[in-house]
Parts: C-alpha cells; sequence; structure tokens
C-alpha cells in the first residue's frame, strides 16, 4: 500500500495518525510498505541528512519525492489536478530502519495524509474543513494576572502560537492568522494550501504567527486548564472570555514575547474574522488603539476579515444557543458535564448544517439511501423508504460528524468557545454604533465574504466594506456556505495575495 506523506509526520502515543485527504482515520504507519515525501526541496534535504547521519538506512523503502516547481495560487484547477508525476521532481528512494525514524527528520507537527485509503461509505460526504488537529507549538505565558474586559482575573494565562518563516531585521514583517470556533494553532492543518514559500502565507516574505484562542481546548488556557486556585480544572466555573480578551492577550504575546515591532496584517475567517475586526480596532483605530508601534504609528498595519460581521446578530446567537441547549439537555450536564457527550455529538451535527447550504446538502446527498453491507449468498433486507429506519445518507454523514467531534472537543470549552464568539461587538464600550467605530479604523483592509453563506450572509460584509475607511470587498462564490473560506482556498488565496502586493 501508498501512503503519500505531504510535509511533516504528526506522532501520536499510539503508532501515528494518517488521516485520509478528507477524513481523519488512525491507521498503523506499518500497514504501509512504501512512503512518498511531498515536500519543498530544502525540508526534503534536511530530513534526508538527518536521517542518513543518523545511520538508520535499512529495511523499509522510502519514495522521497522532491517539489522541483510551485504552482501559484493564481494556478487553474486544470492545473492542480495534475498527476504527482508532473508535479513534483525526481524520486530518490532511501531506505530507513524504522518509520519511527521520520518524525525526528522532519518535524512534529504537521500530519499525514493519505491517498491509498478509500473512506467507508459514512465518512463520505462533503470535504472536510480540518486535518488531524492537536495542541502543538510553543506556550506564551502572560506576566502576573490577565484582568478580563467583565473585571474577572485569570491567573498566569497562557497561549499555544505556532510560527512560520523568519522574522526579518526590522521586526516589522509578521502576519498573523486567526483560527475559527474548533481550529487551533497549526495552521498548516486547515489552511495549508495557502502556507508556504510564493504561496498566500508567503513564509519566504513574512512571519507567520497562529495563536490557538483563549478559552480553546488546543494548548491556551481553557475550561480544561488547571486553576491554580483550587488545583483542579476550572471546568464550568472557567470565566467569561470575550473576543476583546483573546486578542489583547495575543497583542501582549506578538509584542512581549516575540518582541514584533509591528504586523503587517492580521487575517482570519469566521471566528478568526473576528478577532481580525478586534485587531483592527486595537492595533490600528485612529481612536481605540491600545498598540502603537515605537514611533506611535498604528501597530497593525492591514487587515482581511472573512466571512464574519461586525458584531453578532441575533441569528447567530440563536443557532448557538440551540447547540448550547443540545449539550444542557444531556442527563450529564448537570452532574458530570465533561461527559455530556452526546449532547456535544448532536450540537455539532446542528453546526454541520449551519456552515453548510440546502444546495451543498441536495447535490451531495439528495434522497439518497446508504446501503448496508450485503452477507455473500444472503437475501438483501428491505430498505425503509422512510421512517426511523430509513438509512438517509445524509443522516448517517451527521452522525459520523457529530461522533468524530468527540475525540477533539469537549462539552464544556464549546459552551464556552460559543459564548464567546457572542460577545463579539466591536461598538462596545467604545461607541454609539459599529458604523462609528468601524470608520476609525484607517488602516488598509480588505473584506472576503460567500455569496452562499447563510450563516454570516453577505450583507455583513457589506456593512463592514461601507464602513471601514480603506476598504475593499471580494465574493468567495461557491455552494459550500459559510465553510467557503476553509475550501475556496484558491479564491481566498488569490484575494490575499493581490492585496499583500499591492500593500507590500
Amino acid at each position: 500500500r501508498l501512503c503519500v506523506v505531504e510535509g511533516e509526520i504528526l506522532p501520536e502515543q499510539n503508532g501515528y495518525r494518517v488521516p485520509t485527504s478528507r477524513e481523519s482515520i488512525g491507521l498503523g504507519i506499518a500497514n504501509f510498505e512504501m512512503l512518498v515525501l511531498k515536500c519543498n526541496s530544502s525540508t526534503l534535504s534536511a530530513a534526508l541528512r538527518r536521517i542518513s547521519g543518523a545511520n538508520q538506512m535499512r529495511s523499509s523503502t522510502v519514495a522521497a519525492m522532491a517539489c522541483t516547481t510551485r504552482l501559484s495560487p493564481a494556478a487553474s484547477s486544470t492545473q492542480r489536478t495534475k498527476s504527482v508525476s508532473e508535479r513534483y521532481g525526481e524520486s530518490v528512494t532511501i531506505k530507513v530502519k524504522s518509520f519511527s525514524s521520520l518524525p525526528n527528520a522532519f518535524g512534529r507537527h504537521t500530519g499525514i495524509r493519505s491517498y491509498s485509503s478509500t473512506p467507508t461509505p459514512r465518512q463520505q460526504g462533503m470535504k472536510d474543513e480540518y486535518g488531524a488537529m492537536d495542541d502543538s507549538g510553543k506556550t506564551y505565558v502572560c506576566e502576573g494576572d490577565f484582568v478580563l474586559e467583565n473585571g474577572q482575573v485569570l491567573p498566569q494565562a497562557q497561549l499555544r502560537y505556532q510560527t512560520y518563516g523568519e522574522l526579518n531585521e526590522a521586526r516589522d514583517n509578521a502576519v498573523v492568522i486567526c483560527h475559527a470556533l474548533t481550529g487551533n494553532a497549526s495552521l498548516h492543518s486547515w489552511w495549508g494550501g495557502l502556507l508556504g514559500p510564493d504561496l498566500a502565507f508567503d513564509t519566504s516574505k513574512y512571519f507567520v504567527v497562529c495563536c490557538n484562542i483563549l478559552g480553546s481546548c488546543y494548548g491556551s488556557t481553557g475550561p480544561m486548564s488547571t486553576n491554580p486556585a483550587t488545583g483542579s480544572s476550572y471546568g464550568i466555573d472557567f470565566p467569561d472570555i470575550s473576543v476583546k480578551d483573546t486578542v489583547r492577550l495575543q497583542l501582549l504575546m506578538l509584542q512581549n514575547d516575540l518582541k514584533i515591532n509591528s504586523v503587517k496584517c492580521v487575517i482570519g475567517g469566521s471566528f478568526g474574522g473576528m478577532q481580525t475586526l478586534e485587531y483592527a480596532v486595537q492595533g490600528g483605530s485612529s481612536t481605540h488603539a491600545d498598540f502603537h508601534d515605537a514611533d506611535g504609528n498604528p501597530y497593525v498595519r492591514s487587515v482581511i476579515p472573512i466571512a464574519c460581521g461586525a458584531a453578532h446578530t441575533a441569528w447567530q446567537i440563536a443557532i448557538s444557543e440551540t447547540q448550547r441547549q443540545a449539550i444542557y439537555k444531556d442527563p450529564n450536564w448537570k452532574t458530570n458535564p465533561v461527559e455530556a457527550k452526546d449532547g456535544l455529538n448532536v450540537a455539532r451535527q446542528i453546526g454541520m448544517v449551519s456552515y453548510r447550504t440546502a444546495q451543498g446538502y441536495v447535490s451531495k446527498f439528495d434522497r439518497k439511501m446508504q446501503q448496508p453491507k450485503q452477507t455473500e449468498g444472503a437475501t438483501p433486507a428491505p430498505t425503509p423508504a422512510y421512517g426511523s429506519s430509513a438509512p438517509w445518507q445524509v443522516k448517517s454523514y451527521l452522525e459520523y460528524q457529530g461522533e468524530k467531534f468527540l475525540s477533539r472537543f469537549d462539552p464544556i470549552t464549546y459552551v464556552k468557545m460559543t459564548e464567546q464568539m457572542d460577545s463579539h461587538d466591536v461598538a462596545r464600550g467604545r461607541g454609539e454604533s459599529t458604523a462609528e467605530v468601524l470608520s476609525t479604523v484607517k488602516i488598509p483592509s480588505l473584506v472576503m465574504g460567500i455569496d452562499s453563506d447563510v450563516l454570516y450572509p453577505l450583507s455583513e460584509q457589506k456593512h463592514l466594506a461601507e464602513n471601514l475607511a480603506n476598504c475593499s470587498l471580494k465574493v468567495i462564490h461557491g455552494d459550500d456556505g459559510h465553510d467557503g473560506f476553509l475550501l475556496e482556498q484558491e479564491q481566498v488565496g488569490n484575494h490575499i495575495v493581490e492585496f499583500m502586493r499591492q500593500h507590500d
């Protein structure tokens, strides 16, 4: 069997996680006889040197293919579907003692993608927006107590973050990427198609930083963290965090820990877009900014908010509340909330509907039924045409998504994170309206909206573009709905590249 590996290898406790290109499935790496390593030539060379230098040449064969040509974000879909042999350069065959040597050679934090495994019917469905997820990265710990917007105090607040590329001598080439509700600091696992030399997040030019949100479960202080005052996890007693709090702590980290003099651009979609707007106000507003560079200029020089609005509306709060109610109704919520997993399962299914579109669901599933496995020689059982036993494909898909989510999120964190999204309002404590506050942001901005987004409709991005002082609007076209900001990477990347070139 052939396993194609992009970038680096992600170690896990029990072997290695080897997800397919669309789903995360735990498979032992020993199941594969050959690995094709797809990475840039410098990463490959360094890995081969380390493997060879460790004298680990032995049994298993690895075909390591260095990428000698690189497609630009503007490449057409036809160009992007060229075969591996056309897109990658000459093969190099090496022998290694065991696959366990590869994580040390390639690093720790990038997932494996296997193109040889066939997804089960339950896994087949819409494109998945996330790859393998973990809490890897570096840790920033805030000095002293971190005082929240509501006056509560969070002692020893920490952020998990990852960086890509090199900080220049002037320390002003930083590009900050903000993740969405269930994302993490591992940018390569969910926007990897935009990350790398000559891509939208160009690591040959920029120092790219991605932070896990305060209150999340991927390394930053959150409900599952230990409360220093009690020695136990915070649980449901974790303080209420606002988007303002999250961004202010990130800005402190950028200034005090990474010593970044100014930020070239902040980019994010959905919850990440809300953070991006907070960066615009806290680091780029002529009236409300708390962060400046050494000369008193805006600390944040440009922003690209995607698929979000200036404040969480009643529509979005309502959808978040239905998900929270599903968790509250789980019998475990009152006595052992971290075990309210059935409720979290249903909450995720609700979310998966809101992130997509009617057209997307119809085109993928229509009214198709899941065909049960047939025993050879046995008479097939009749498939119910309707009713509670009807095996709708869409039902199976949603059940699978709900179950899969339980391995990477917990109910308390999900409740707290959706409540943090509901806190989003750039006008709170600053002005009479969002339009008034947005007008004080003079730095260049690019707003992107998705024409099929029913969760954060295009009217909200038009409001941003009309009121930000120096702004342009681009529309992403597609049937993926809100998740288009993650799935339509070619369109998103093209717009980012153009904007960054105009404001270099």
